[in-house]
């Protein structure tokens, strides 16, 4: 075949074309010409659909931790002298109670690490059951629920129809064959393995749940990974419909060069608890693991940043430890504009200080979205993990489990000032009669709201109330002697221009 621009064309369509046919494009979603906002409620935590702004600042809101934080200590004899939420804590509708599987190293009754059980009738007071099913060396009663296998993240299933499966866990196999296992239980106390071989590539910490949205399961494993001149801890993604077929893992999340070079920045703060010093050759930055909130829109990530400062003296690496902000719409590329710690850090001396690591997952509750973490005040390379002698655990040293929230969907705001801000969206499909808005204003502000067709002209007869207040979801009423809705646009594109006047907007949506 003669070799013109045609038939390079012609290759190029047929070579796309089996690309997708052999499911290549799956992994991400098919881009679209024009965006579907659907009833979806749109958050601001990226600007993919923003085509323009002025005057406008985006803004990441932490969380805000709870007074009586930590919430749950290391009390028990068989819990040694720290606990870390390298599991999950849920919310059951079905049972009216939240439940918690947690995590703690090995101790005299337990030979390996051992996960956990705890629940609570307001998600604040805890209480550890002596439920456990797993034999201790001593017989007693206890709260642990498996032995040998960590970083439980459990999800209740209740579209399961095989009662037996009803929790599902992806987890961490400590003993051979070592690796990323999936359990299964009735009960979330009596667990089985499911699978023979690990089920994943997995360098060891791994974080999984289910996407109610995307209808799959979704693991984020650790791939130990050469990147910018070292290995380091990064994270993959692997994919499941039916919780028994694995993608094979995918690289996803890799540190940057933003990263290391807001390594000292990070650093600074905690040097007076670090126990060596600085060595650049070595500072970096690394992923230690990745937690998850899906969303209407898209997936909410928080990523474990580790910032290393040098090789630790009794073994690995020193450092402390911070959770992040992330946010993707394929799960694939992800958006961190926002590099500082969501979670705020605790101030010297504080109990969270040194590390601060995220439960698998945020969940809805009420009106609020719950994110559990435990924090430590030691780092990394601590001798206290490393030196068992005369460290001062339990003494001076210890981890324990605390809580942050965030009203619903405030994470990010697109903010205007006393001056005023504009915000106009990118023409979109939609559907839903009303427009409904989570905003905050201040000072006699108001988000005053235009409705503009694909041109970015204003549409006849839409003329729209402001807004002034402070709600989660307030819907936005038409300017008296309209009797028309947002459903009379059926099949036209719309653009949305917010005036933003000393006042917050978190996201839009359109209910019927």
């Amino acid at each position: 075949m003669k070799l013109t621009w045609n038939n390079v064309c012609l290759m190029a369509n047929l070579l796309a074309f089996i690309c997708v046919d052999a499911g290549i494009a799956s992994d991400t979603e098919l881009n679209q010409s024009i965006y579907d906002a659907g009833s979806r409620v749109q958050l601001f935590v990226d600007q993919e659909i923003v085509k323009s702004s002025e005057n406008v600042s985006f803004k990441l809101h932490q969380g805000i931790k709870h007074p009586q934080n930590p919430l749950l200590k290391a009390e028990k004899p068989w819990e040694g002298w720290r606990l870390e939420i390298y599991g999950t804590v849920l919310f059951d509708e079905e049972e009216n109670i939240f439940k918690m599987w947690y995590f703690s190293e090995a101790t005299d009754e337990f030979p390996h690490y051992s996960t956990h059980y705890a629940i609570s009738q307001d998600g604040i007071h805890w209480e550890k059951p002596l439920v456990g099913t797993v034999k201790s060396r001593s017989g007693g009663k206890h709260n642990a629920v498996l032995n040998g296998y960590l970083l439980a993240s459990v999800i209740k299933d209740n579209q399961e129809k095989d009662p037996d499966k009803r929790y599902k866990m992806v987890c961490w196999r400590q003993k051979p064959p070592h690796g990323a296992h999936l359990m299964v239980s009735p009960d979330g106390l009596n667990w089985t393995q499911v699978n023979e071989k690990p089920f994943c590539r997995s360098s060891d910490v791994i974080t999984g749940h289910f996407d109610p949205y995307r209808k799959k399961y979704i693991a984020f494993p650790k791939l130990v990974t050469k990147s910018r001149g070292h290995i380091r801890r990064c994270f993959g993604l692997s994919t499941s419909g039916n919780f028994r077929d694995w993608t094979p893992s995918r690289p996803v999340f890799y540190p940057d060069a933003r990263d290391d070079y807001g390594s000292m920045s990070r650093i600074e703060p905690i040097r007076h608890i670090l126990d060596v010093k600085d060595d650049f050759r070595l500072l970096r930055t690394e992923f230690y693991g990745i937690s998850a909130y899906p969303h209407e829109c898209c997936t909410i990530a928080f990523p474990w940043v580790f910032t290393i400062n040098n090789n630790a003296r009794f073994g690995n690496h020193e450092g402390p430890m911070e959770v992040q902000f992330a946010s993707s719409r394929d799960l694939i590329h992800w958006n961190r504009p926002f590099r500082k710690p969501l979670i705020p850090r605790g101030k010297k001396g504080d109990w969270d200080e040194g590390i601060q690591i995220a439960s698998s997952t945020a969940f809805s509750y009420k009106d609020e979205i719950r994110l559990y973490y435990c924090g430590a005040n030691y780092t990394h390379g601590t001798p206290c993990l490393y030196k068992k002698k005369d460290t001062g655990r339990k003494t001076k040293y210890t981890c324990s489990i605390g809580l942050v929230s965030w009203k619903r969907d405030r994470f990010v705001s697109a903010g205007g000032g006393h001056s005023g801000g504009i915000l106009t969206t990118v023409p979109m499909k939609f559907q839903g009669k009303h427009l409904f808005l989570n905003a905050k204003t201040f000072n006699n502000g108001s988000v005053h709201v235009e409705a503009l067709d694909s041109a970015g002209h204003r549409i006849p007869n839409f003329q729209l109330m402001p807004f002034r207040g402070d709600e989660l979801q307030a819907k936005i009423q038409f300017a008296a002697g309209n009797t028309i809705d947002f459903s009379s646009l059926d099949g036209q594109l719309l653009t949305l221009k917010f005036h933003l006047k000393n006042a917050e907007l978190f996201s839009f949506g359109f209910r019927d």
